[in-house]
């Protein structure tokens, strides 16, 4: 076989290669939340997602990367319809213009969040934070806090997610809050 080449002709190659790798992490979550009228039945179940408040990211980032004997301590709580307006990246406990605290339950503190071991990317919790219902009013969402204080501005505001639509309750209900954070 010959091959000829014309005196014009000619021949390239190249490798076109990304210069970098790069990965992302997104904080995100899911609050499962379900009302049991005092007789055990299901009134409503409600599944949504979570904003994870700029506060939330920089104390995990502090944390995982800097800490060395950290443990963890999280909240539930939940949020009352009257008033809310949205939540926000910007959110923090002592300063969430857009929402209240819901704290007609009669627990004196909001319940831990529990969470088990993490797989595939995400840490759930292992129990449901439960709430039992002591007035009637509207629930909006949930929140995910450091701090136990029910009402209380302290800690470190992890997260927060409201339902598309709201939710009633009344005395003797019981909430059952569960929450999967994912990266």
């Amino acid at each position: 076989m010959k091959e000829k080449a014309k005196a014009g002709a000619a021949a390239s190659a190249g490798l076109v290669a990304r210069s970098g790798v790069t990965e992302a992490a997104h904080a995100t979550g899911r609050y499962s939340i379900e009302c049991r009228a005092a007789d055990g039945t299901l009134r409503w179940r409600e599944d949504l997602r979570n904003l994870v408040t700029t506060a939330g990211k920089n104390d995990a980032l502090d944390k995982y990367l800097a800490g060395s004997s950290y443990t963890a301590a999280f909240y539930v709580g939940l949020i009352n319809e009257s008033g809310y307006t949205g939540v926000n990246a910007a959110d923090t406990m002592s300063s969430h213009s857009g929402w209240t605290e819901f704290a007609a339950y009669s627990q004196s503190n909001r319940p831990a969040a529990a969470f088990s071991a993490a797989s595939s990317g995400s840490k759930s919790t292992s129990a449901a934070a439960s709430y039992t219902i002591n007035g009637s009013g509207t629930v909006k969402g949930a929140f995910l806090a450091t701090d136990n204080t029910k009402s209380g501005t302290t800690g470190v505001l992890y997260s927060a997610g409201a339902f598309p639509a709201d939710r009633p309750v009344q005395s003797g209900d019981t909430l059952n809050v569960s929450y999967t954070a994912s990266l």
